[in-house]
C-alpha cells in the first residue's frame, strides 16, 4: 500500500508547486515592468539649451575624391580631395587618436549624456558619388573607419553614381546611409507635395533597399529653415545636418554642423582645422 501511495503524493507536490508558479511569474512580470517604467521616466532628453552647451563633434563632409584636372573651376576645387590626399588624412586621424562614431552614437550624446570614445570624429559623404564607395568606404575600412553616406536618390544606377547593391553593402559593413533629398534642390524652396518627393520617398526608397531605417537627412547645400525642420521631424528623421553654418540654438539636433574638406588643405591644414572648428 505504501508503494502505491508515494508516488501519488510525490506526484500530487509536483502539481501543487507547478499549480503555484503563475502567480510568482505574475508577481515577477509586474516588478520587471515597474522596473522598467521607472528607468524610461529616468531617461529623460537634453534640452536644447543643454545641448547646445555641450562640446561639438567634429563632423567632416566629403563630396568627390578624384583627381583635380587642369580645366577644373574653383568649385570643383573644393568639393575635391584627391585619392592620395584622402588616404592621407584617414591616416592622419587614425595615427592621431580619431575614433569615429555614427549618428546614434551622437544623438545618444547629446540627447541623454552617452558616452563617447575619446577623441570621436564623424565622416560624412553627399551625393551618392561611387569613389565614396570605391575609394572612400575602401580606405577606411584600412583602420576600421566608419562613415555616414548621404544619398540623392535620383542618381542611385546612374553611371559614376552608386548602385543599390553598394548602398546595401555599406550599410551591411555597418556604415550609415541617409538621406540627401530626391534631386538637390534647396529645401527652402519646396512647397506643396515637394516635401513628400524630397523627404518622404526617398527615406522609403532607402529603406527598401537597406533593409533599415533611414533616420538622418543632410540639406542640400547646407540650407535650411524652420519649415523644413517640421517637415523633416514629421517623417521621422532624428537628426539632420548642415554645414559650417551657425547651429541654432532652439533646433540644434536638427542643425548640426559639419565642415567641407576642399582639396586645397594639406593634412597638418586638415588637422589644425578640425580643431579649430570645433573648439569654441
Amino acid at each position: 500500500m505504501k508503494n502505491i501511495l508515494f508516488p501519488f503524493l510525490v506526484g500530487l507536490l509536483i502539481l501543487t508547486g507547478c499549480q503555484s508558479k503563475p502567480d510568482t511569474v505574475k508577481k515577477d512580470v509586474a516588478f520587471a515592468k515597474k522596473e522598467v517604467k521607472i528607468e524610461i521616466q529616468k531617461k529623460k532628453e537634453a534640452s536644447p539649451e543643454q545641448i547646445v552647451k555641450k562640446p561639438e563633434v567634429p563632423i567632416l563632409c566629403y563630396h568627390r575624391i578624384r583627381n583635380i584636372l587642369p580645366d577644373d573651376g574653383p568649385n570643383m576645387k573644393v568639393y575635391s580631395v584627391t585619392p592620395s590626399a584622402f588616404a592621407e588624412q584617414i591616416k592622419a586621424l587614425s595615427e592621431n587618436g580619431f575614433h569615429t562614431i555614427l549618428p546614434a552614437q551622437l544623438d545618444e550624446y547629446l540627447t541623454h549624456n552617452g558616452k563617447l570614445p575619446s577623441k570621436p570624429i564623424m565622416i560624412t559623404f553627399d551625393d551618392t558619388r561611387e569613389e565614396q564607395f570605391n575609394i572612400g568606404a575602401a580606405e577606411m575600412n584600412k583602420y576600421g573607419f566608419k562613415g555616414v553616406f548621404f544619398i540623392m536618390t535620383i542618381s542611385i544606377n546612374r553611371p559614376k553614381y552608386m548602385t543599390n547593391e553598394q548602398l546595401k553593402k555599406l550599410s551591411d559593413d555597418g556604415n550609415v546611409i541617409g538621406a540627401h533629398s530626391w534631386d538637390h534642390h534647396m529645401v527652402t524652396k519646396y512647397k506643396g507635395e515637394d516635401w513628400e518627393i524630397q523627404l518622404t520617398k526617398p527615406k522609403k526608397k532607402l529603406e527598401a533597399i537597406i533593409g533599415k531605417p533611414v533616420n538622418y537627412f543632410a540639406y542640400p547645400d547646407g540650407i535650411w529653415n524652420q519649415e523644413a525642420i517640421t517637415q523633416i521631424q514629421k517623417n521621422g528623421y532624428k537628426l539632420a545636418f548642415i554645414l559650417s553654418t551657425k547651429r541654432d540654438s532652439t533646433q540644434p539636433l536638427f542643425t548640426i554642423r559639419r565642415i567641407i574638406v576642399p582639396g586645397t588643405w594639406s593634412t597638418p591644414e586638415f588637422l589644425k582645422a578640425i580643431q579649430s572648428s570645433f573648439n569654441k
